[in-house]
Order: C-alpha cells, then structure tokens, then sequence
C-alpha cells in the first residue's frame, strides 16, 4: 500500500481533506478583488448564516456577555450577538482582503493615528509593545499598520495545515515578521532590534503563565508574558485600539501614548491595569469584539466552567 505524502511536501496539501479548505480560500481570494461595499456584505450575510447555526458559539457568546455585562437584558444580549456575528462574518472576509487586496486598495480604506507616540516609544531604542486585542478587525489592521511601519505580529499556530501555511505565508509578507506566541526569544530578538510586536494577550491560555485577575469584573487567567517581555527588555507598552467604522476610511487604528510607571512588578495589579484597558476598548466597540471565544474557562479552584 502506498504511503500518503509527508505534510513537509506541497502535494500533502491535495489530499481530498484539504479540498473543502481549497474552497474556501479560492472564495476569499475572489471576494477580495470586489469592491469595498460588496465585501462587507458578504461578511454580513456570512456572519448571519453563522448566528442560525453556530448554537454552541452562540451559547459562549451569550455566557460572556451575561457575565461581562450583567446589566443587560436577554433580549439587548441577543440583539449584540447578532451584530458580534455579523461581524465576525466580516472579520473572516477581511482576513482576505489582508492576504490579496492590492495595496493601492489598502492605502485607502485605513487612517493610523499616533504615529508620533510610536515614534517616541522607539526613540528609545527598545522597541514597543503595542497592546492590542482580539477584535474582529485585527487581521486586517495589523496589514494597514504594516504600510506605515514595520511591525511583527504575534500569531497562534492553526490545526488545519494548509490554512496554517497560507496564513503564514501571507501574514509574513504583510508585515515584517510573525512570531509563534510561545517564541518568547523571538519577541525579546524582535524588541532589541527595535522593531515593535503586535501583541493581543486577552485570551484564555490556561493557568500556565497566567494568574487570576478580574475582566470586567470576572476572575479571568491571564497571561503574564507582556510583563515580562517588558520587564526584561525594558520596551514601553502602547495600548493599540482598531475600529471598523461605517464611513471612509472604513478603519480607524489609534496608537495611543506610552504607559507610564509601567510595569511596576506587582503582577497582579500590572495586569488588571492591562485588563482594564482592553475593557475600555471594548466599551467602545462591543460588537466588533470576539465573544465567541471562551474567555472563562479556566476557573480558580473549586470554580465551576460557566460554559
């Protein structure tokens, strides 16, 4: 019987289980050469279609939002789903538009502003952190950032490999580089060489690397490696926020002034300061955010999954 070809070999990728993802990629490719207004409204639709039948992210989305926010009513939940999954559906379509829009597209569908507070930050000489989060616009701003100024963007590798290959392939041709979210050396490498990193640290890892401090008033795990890339490398930290918006430029990214007094070595209170500014974010934007990704599940001892 014959071997399948090794995953090291291009051919691996024509098996029959790579074909839908084929497909799928084929699509992308295609809704990015559309104009603007169509792409959004194939994410839309996409994003709708996902509500009906995506039950179990639903089910994480409204977990989240019962918890994050308390004051809502089940029906101003619902109604922010909705809308979180419209724009999810759009955040797939604009993963596309990072990959295969011309740049000449990209020029003019984005404004960064603060670049002068980057440009401070990196006067130092260490590099800087830009604080970003798990937005549904993050693809497609990290390539707008990337025309102005290089940038390395942190990334968690994908199951599927042929998507895993393509993401790479593509992310490290629209910014200076990509670094795996475990390839700490790779981050301080990248910081002493003065180029700054792209960093999103408002997820779920497990308790490994993380303590318990509280989002939006939930004890969540959470992450400690800005800390300590920062107390290692000496690197400011800008907080980073990017919002899609209904108007030209479409997308708006701030890069705001350096925190000071930052970090402090107090863990616990240096990533509630973190925390509390990536609520902020959200506040601003809710629908736009990635509720759909299970922020809670890892619980203090003898605290039971809300999912």
């Amino acid at each position: 019987m014959k071997k399948p070809p090794h995953p090291d070999k291009p051919i691996y990728f024509l098996l029959p289980r790579y074909w839908f993802t084929w497909l799928g990629l084929g699509v992308l490719y295609l809704v990015a050469q559309l104009p603007y207004p169509w792409q959004i409204n194939i994410g839309r639709a996409m994003g709708k279609l996902a509500y009906r039948i995506m039950r179990d992210r639903r089910h994480i989305a409204d977990v989240n939002l019962r918890l994050c926010f308390p004051e809502k009513t089940s029906e101003q939940r619902r109604a922010l789903i909705k809308k979180n999954f419209e724009s999810v559906g759009i955040g797939l379509i604009e993963m596309g538009m990072a990959w295969w829009t011309p740049q000449n597209k990209i020029a003019t569908i984005g404004h960064v502003n603060g670049l002068e507070n980057l440009n401070a930050a990196l006067a130092q000489g260490k590099g800087a952190i830009m604080l970003c989060a798990h937005f549904t616009t993050l693809e497609i701003t990290a390539r707008i950032i990337g025309r102005h100024m290089a940038i390395r963007t942190i990334y968690r590798e994908q199951k599927n490999r042929l998507f895993n290959a393509v993401m790479e392939r593509h992310r490290r041709q629209i910014v200076a580089g990509i670094i795996h979210r475990k390839d700490t050396r790779g981050m301080i490498k990248s910081l002493k060489q003065n180029v700054p990193i792209y960093y999103a640290g408002d997820q779920d890892y497990g308790k490994k690397h993380s303590i318990f401090v509280p989002f939006f008033g939930v004890q969540a795990a959470t992450i400690t490696g800005m800390l300590r890339l920062a107390a290692m490398t000496g690197a400011p930290i800008i907080p980073s926020t990017h919002y899609r918006i209904d108007k030209k430029p479409y997308y708006v990214i701030t890069l705001h002034p350096a925190l000071e007094n930052f970090p402090t070595g107090d863990d616990e209170k240096d990533l509630l300061r973190i925390n509390q500014i990536v609520e902020n974010m959200i506040v601003e934007k809710p629908e736009q955010y990635y509720w759909i990704h299970r922020r809670f599940k890892t619980r203090p001892e003898g605290e039971a999954r809300p999912y």
